[in-house]
């Protein structure tokens, strides 16, 4: 499909997202998220499909939403359109492993859309940063809420109250990102991340997705239990039988998703 704010390409079990609004940074619209919507749910019904990466230029991820999609807007537009709702519910919805590979600028909804992937990983020119109290409202995408959980109250509150930016070596200590590289290896270091989990069982990715983000929901007891429930359900698998078979036998798995 032809998109006007995002390219998507799928190659080699992995579909490449990019947000494509060069002249604003890659600002989120609304027409931007519904394309982005649109390609997650594309990659997700396609079998071929096992892991998505979603990045920008190398100059911004996304330097936040749309202020002038915003700007005139009421208390009751934005609660009656119940803006963001939808849009948060469509990338969350995806049960493959989500990887977003930020560069330059990520800030406010970029940030945003950032936490809502598995993880990050983030170019030494990343910045994050959720600025919204400049503009005299607050984050509304996540900003509060997952920042809160990657990097504790302390960091969150600090960000949030101050708009100060976080660099790629700070988000890395702080549980932001996953790991940090050189702007030029970025892509490479993403793509190849995204190729190890193609590799994998796509039922046990899908399981690991799902408990570890209910680590988020559950106190520890009911997680764990959570957890082992699931491990234990994998062993109705061929892919585990195939796995540990190949472990003893010495060789690669041949996984069949079944």
């Amino acid at each position: 499909m032809a998109y006007k704010n995002i390219i998507a390409e799928t190659e080699d079990h992995i579909t490449l997202i990019r947000l494509n609004r060069p002249d604003v940074m890659n600002a989120l619209s609304m027409d931007l998220l519904a394309e982005l919507g649109e390609a997650l749910a594309e990659a997700q019904d396609n079998d071929k499909v096992r892991c998505i990466v979603i990045t920008g230029s190398e100059k911004a991820f996304a330097a936040g939403a749309d202020i002038n999609m915003m700007a005139e807007k009421s208390f009751v537009d934005v609660f009656v359109g119940d803006l963001f709702t939808p849009e948060e519910a469509s990338i969350m919805r995806i049960r493959k492993p989500i990887i977003a590979a930020v560069s330059g600028y990520a800030l406010g909804g970029g940030c945003e859309l950032a936490m809502m992937c598995d993880f990050v990983i983030a170019s030494d020119t990343a910045k994050f940063g959720q600025p919204e109290v400049n503009l005299g409202v607050m984050a509304g995408f996540g900003g509060t809420q997952r920042l809160t959980k990657l990097v504790g109250r302390a960091k969150a509150m600090d960000m949030n109250l101050t708009g100060r930016f976080m660099d790629a070596a700070e988000a890395e200590r702080s549980g932001l990102v996953s790991r940090v590289v050189p702007a030029k290896e970025l892509m490479k270091e993403a793509m190849a991340a995204a190729a190890k989990i193609a590799e994998k069982s796509m039922i046990t990715v899908m399981a690991i997705k799902e408990t570890v983000n209910r680590a988020e929901q559950l106190p520890l007891s009911e997680g764990i239990l959570f957890e082992r429930r699931v491990f234990h359900s994998l062993f109705a698998s061929e892919d585990q039988k195939e796995g540990m078979a190949a472990f003893i036998e010495k060789r690669e798995p041949q996984f069949r998703d079944k």
